[in-house]
């Protein structure tokens, strides 16, 4: 019987064996392989279907295959996985589109790889061109900080000032010095250190935290099409590690680069777009002028920063460092703005989102949250702590009890971990990174990367955080194996964890009807493959919104 035939009477059709055509065929449909749906008490499937952006149907091959249509686009999975998109709730992500085009510092192993490098990239440079980004991790040579002089001579017409991998410590060459008017008697700012030569008083180049800005100050703004530029290269990066949606912790320029894209159909993926806290009363104008958003660009998140970070020595903790027993830490924020920031942003109706590493760090900012919900009355404020890296014992529980979400990125738990213990000693380090504990006290992890800090990577985070082997190979049955976790709570908190932190867990996250198609295809079923193996699945395919916007070639 020949297909036209066949679609002249259901009746007949039904007779004859042929298969009518659906009332209302789906736009795309994947077949064949193995679907992580993330919903609870119903996490497989076999296949799903997809019409006009929203997932139309989950379900076996047999019941989503009856949802083909003349137009449908057939994706056979081939036992290949579908889940649902990643959700990275923690990058500087024009930042991260820059730092593509950038100088790589960070795997260099020695100061003199370290120098090469950088004596390299400037070949290829304009001069008076600034060199920035770097990331680079002077624990990869030692723990010896590195020093303008390593790279003057190679950067005599540029001025360079490239951060450690965490953001929080920086170096700058004599040039950008000079630039910026810096010397040994320069006033460094509040929450900020800048490192002197014991010999001769004046800068070694070493910048921390705001002591950055005596620099950073006088690099020229990037133009719109630069930040337009680099906004585009993130998203590219990003839809090929199968990231769906992120959480740009950045600036009003950011914000403002993010509308430009959204309005030129250029914004692939769902941002999450967080301003500085001490800017509140702006984003309360804003607010009242431009709404929140819609489900592609949304904003009402105000960001702040307790301390540094435990790679600068700058995290904030009760006790002293047990490498450097001079220090217990650096405040980057005066402790009574942010308290008041925190209050009356809360107050406003904002999402909080504050930065706390160090133990201090976190129990002061969990009293403030625990304040502030007092002050302010109940609602589902969603308070954020990102990285939530060492806790006390106490702080634990309190995240659950506070309802505060632990926003956390494991790939700092196997980067950090190579060194950590010679920062803070045994006994501390039981509570760092503690996903599995903050987990059974019933905290929702939302996970993310961190990038630039870290790789954009969400399949080396899952192994991160199911195996936490440092990436020395010095523990390679975990370090802390305590903290461990499974698969499904590490997919979960990059996917329904990571949304909820950005209060959009009922339209993305899981594959159920209704919701945005926003979902992955990977090159082989995680929940089949040995944990160590994970960084070498790959992402083949990325849908957002029911468009395929990455394809892997090959």
């Amino acid at each position: 019987m020949s297909i036209f035939r066949c679609s002249l009477l259901v009746l007949l059709l039904t007779a004859a064996g042929c298969t009518p055509a659906p009332e209302v065929p789906a736009d795309l449909i994947f077949l064949g392989g193995a679907v992580w749906t993330g919903v609870p008490g119903a996490p497989v499937a076999q296949a799903v279907a997809v019409k006009s952006g929203f997932i139309q149907a989950v379900g076996t091959d047999r019941e989503v295959r009856a949802l083909r249509g003349r137009g449908t686009e057939v994706v056979r999975l081939g036992g290949r996985m579908v889940v649902p998109g990643f959700i990275d709730s923690h990058t500087h992500f024009i930042d991260g589109g820059f730092q593509l085009a950038s100088v790589d510092l960070r795997d260099a192993d020695s100061p003199e790889e370290f120098s090469r490098r950088i004596t390299e990239f400037a070949q290829d440079l304009p001069a008076g061109t600034w060199i920035t980004g770097g990331d680079w991790d002077h624990e990869r040579w030692g723990g010896d900080l590195p020093k303008r002089e390593w790279i003057d001579a190679g950067t005599l017409l540029h001025p360079v000032l490239v951060s450690r991998l965490d953001g929080h410590m920086a170096l700058a060459n004599s040039l950008a010095l000079q630039l910026a008017g810096v010397t040994g008697s320069t006033t460094v700012p509040f929450g900020g250190e800048m490192v002197l030569d014991p010999d001769t008083f004046e800068p070694t180049g070493i910048l921390r935290d705001e002591a950055m800005g005596l620099v950073s100050r006088v690099i020229p703004e990037p133009t719109e099409e630069e930040l337009d530029r680099a906004l585009d290269a993130a998203v590219q990066h990003a839809l090929s590690k199968g990231v769906t949606q992120t959480h740009n912790m950045g600036t009003w320029g950011h914000l403002e680069t993010f509308r430009r894209a959204l309005d030129d159909g250029r914004l692939k993926i769902r941002i999450y777009s967080v301003v500085p806290i001490s800017t509140w009363e702006r984003l309360r104008d804003f607010v009242a002028e431009n709404g929140t958003g819609d489900d592609r660009l949304w904003w009402g998140g105000l960001k702040g920063f307790v301390d540094g970070s435990l790679g600068s020595t700058t995290a904030w903790f009760h006790d002293p460092y047990a490498d450097s027993p001079g220090t217990s830490g650096l405040l980057t924020t005066d402790t009574a703005s942010l308290r008041r920031w925190i209050v009356d942003g809360d107050g406003a109706g904002f999402h909080v989102i504050v930065h706390a590493i160090g133990d201090q760090a976190n129990d002061w900012l969990l009293d403030v949250y625990e304040e502030a919900a007092e002050t302010n009355g109940p609602r589902d404020r969603r308070f954020r702590i990102e990285h939530a890296q060492h806790l006390s014992g106490g702080a634990i529980s309190r995240f659950a009890a506070q309802e505060v979400i632990p926003a956390m990125q494991p790939y700092h738990a196997i980067d950090d971990g190579r060194w950590a213990e010679k920062r803070i000693g045994p006994e501390r380090i039981k509570t760092t990174y503690a996903f599995r504990s903050l987990l059974d006290a019933g905290a929702p992890l939302a996970f993310g990367s961190d990038w630039t800090v870290a790789p954009m990577d969400v399949l080396e985070g899952i192994y991160a955080a199911l195996t936490r082997r440092t990436l020395d190979g010095a523990n390679p049955d975990g370090w802390v194996p305590e903290e461990k976790v499974t698969l499904e709570e590490a997919l979960t908190a990059y996917t329904w964890g990571a949304a909820r932190s950005g209060f959009m867990e009922e339209k993305v996250s899981r594959l159920q009807p209704g919701k945005y198609a926003d979902l992955v295809v990977l090159s082989r079923d995680l929940f089949q493959v040995d944990p160590v193996e994970i960084p070498s699945v790959q992402v083949d395919m990325t849908v957002v919104e029911g468009a395929i916007v990455y394809r892997r070639e090959g």
